[in-house]
């Protein structure tokens, strides 16, 4: 049976790493999964990553706003989408969906604002499991920059940005924790320990 799952976390937690691990934990079951991530790679998502890196500038209002629009192509896509994948019995894990956009964008804005904007949308699914991967802000930072030594740092990617998001997270899955299954998963360990906690929580909720 084809599921829903997204996979969470401030920027340096190791969500890429984990997210290729627990796709092959599936695989092994014989199902079929597809691993999709936001921003995508339509327009809308190729303007956002250019938001993100400081090459275009924009407002934590507008992003909001295309953050909703890349989402509706990533579900209502006729070829790629969410929605095409799952009918096609494919189980679909995403890095990334609108919690994030609730709590990088929405500490800066309006969190009602946001939640009303995407829940009043019927083109926007809810995810059937929501994994969020937990570390010290501290520490993410301290990732980041050794796993991306040459590369630019997003307008997100400091101290003080990530720990007033993850303050957000909690606020925003202590809101909707009654209408979605939210596991926390603590990142602070091996790839294999962090890789055995996901796995756990999918067969929980996932497991047949």
């Amino acid at each position: 049976m084809s599921k829903f799952i997204v996979v969470e976390g401030l920027d340096g937690t190791g969500k890429t790493t984990q997210i290729k691990i627990l796709a092959d934990y599936i695989r092994k079951k014989d199902r079929e999964v597809e691993i999709t991530a936001e921003p995508t790679a339509h327009p809308t998502g190729k303007l956002i990553r250019k938001i993100l890196s400081g090459e275009v500038k924009s407002t934590p209002w507008a992003l909001a706003s295309l953050f909703l629009s890349d989402r509706i192509v990533h579900n209502t896509d006729p070829e790629d989408g969410i929605e095409k994948m799952l009918s096609d019995g494919k189980t679909v894990i995403s890095d990334r969906y609108y919690y994030s956009t609730f709590s990088y964008q929405g500490h800066e804005t309006d969190l009602d604002w946001a939640m009303n904007m995407h829940f009043s949308c019927p083109e926007v699914r809810r995810p059937d499991l929501v994994l969020f991967l937990t570390m010290e802000p501290e520490k993410c930072i301290e990732r980041i920059r050794a796993n991306r030594p040459d590369e630019a740092i997003e307008i997100y990617e400091n101290t003080e940005s990530l720990t007033k998001i993850s303050r957000q997270f909690d606020t925003v899955f202590s809101i909707l924790n009654e209408d979605e299954n939210i596991v926390y998963i603590d990142a602070d360990g091996t790839v294999e320990e962090v890789s055995e906690r996901l796995f756990e929580a999918y067969d929980t909720y996932c497991g047949e």
